[in-house]
């Protein structure tokens, strides 16, 4: 058998999960380990610190430096936290999520957690897309995006939609210069605007790529930070001095030349 298809032969048999499945694994993986190895009557103390060891490792086969932290800090923190305050009733526990869930629903989970654009993130993008006039930020999460697309074009039309209420509420209040919608990214229509902006997770790009593709117009720009559509061609893709990548796509296909008619002799 040639070696070089034997990760294609495996790739069936390694489902990724989607997020949060990971995370939530790894915490029960600790959890797990930890209770097992205390009912086997290892030491407390060395039997978390073994539990932290392999959920730490588990955890660092997360896709991404955000996720690895999350899932790593979870068993660690939920221990601390019950070591803390193990006396507190239940109910009270469920009474503290509620602001967390407020603040990023459940369902917003399947898209990205909050990942900030960093400031200068998009330098250098006008030099490639041009002047648009209209710009959508899908999971615009605290505005920090709007923000950077606003320092690159301050006389466009700015528009961003966020799931979570209170996160929608506090980027109106803070980008004066953008309407800001509360909504799912992927019901609101996306036609009708010359350059939609994300910074989502690598599992939603060819989900993004494809509903770009059939809503927005010819020459409409896709610019997503950081992850790439899988196998589609970019335009463009701005990297270097540090920073995380920039990709370009126009998924509709270049806009068609305009035709100038004859000048009359």
């Amino acid at each position: 058998m040639n070696p070089s298809r034997l990760p294609a032969l495996r790739a069936p048999l390694r489902p990724r999960l989607p997020w949060p499945l990971p995370a939530v694994a790894v915490w029960a993986l600790g959890w797990l380990l930890w209770l097992l190895l205390g009912a086997a009557g290892v030491a407390p103390a060395a039997a978390f610190a073994v539990a932290l060891g392999l959920a730490t490792g588990a955890a660092l086969r997360c896709r991404g430096r955000w996720r690895q932290g999350i899932a790593a800090a979870g068993f660690p923190l939920s221990a601390l936290a019950l070591g803390v305050a193990g006396a507190l009733p239940p109910a009270l526990w469920l009474l503290l999520l509620l602001p967390v869930l407020a603040l990023y629903p459940l369902r917003a989970w399947r898209d990205a957690p909050l990942f900030p654009t960093p400031q200068d993130a998009l330098a250098g993008l006008d030099a490639v897309v041009g002047q648009p006039q209209r710009v959508h930020d899908a999971g615009c999460g605290l505005g920090h995006g709007l923000a950077a697309l606003h320092r690159l074009w301050p006389q466009a039309a700015l528009s961003g939609s966020e799931w979570s209420p209170l996160l929608a509420w506090a980027t109106r209040w803070r980008c004066r210069h953008a309407q800001v919608r509360r909504g799912d990214m992927w019901a609101v229509p996306w036609g009708g605007y010359d350059l939609v902006y994300l910074f989502q997770r690598p599992e939603s790009m060819a989900r993004a790529h494809t509903k770009a593709a059939h809503e927005l117009a010819p020459g409409a720009w896709l610019v997503s930070l950081e992850f790439a559509v899988p196998g589609a061609v970019p335009v463009a893709c701005l990297q270097g001095g540090g920073r995380k990548p920039v990709w370009v796509y126009q998924p509709a296909g270049p806009a068609a030349p305009s035709i100038q008619p004859p000048r009359g002799r």
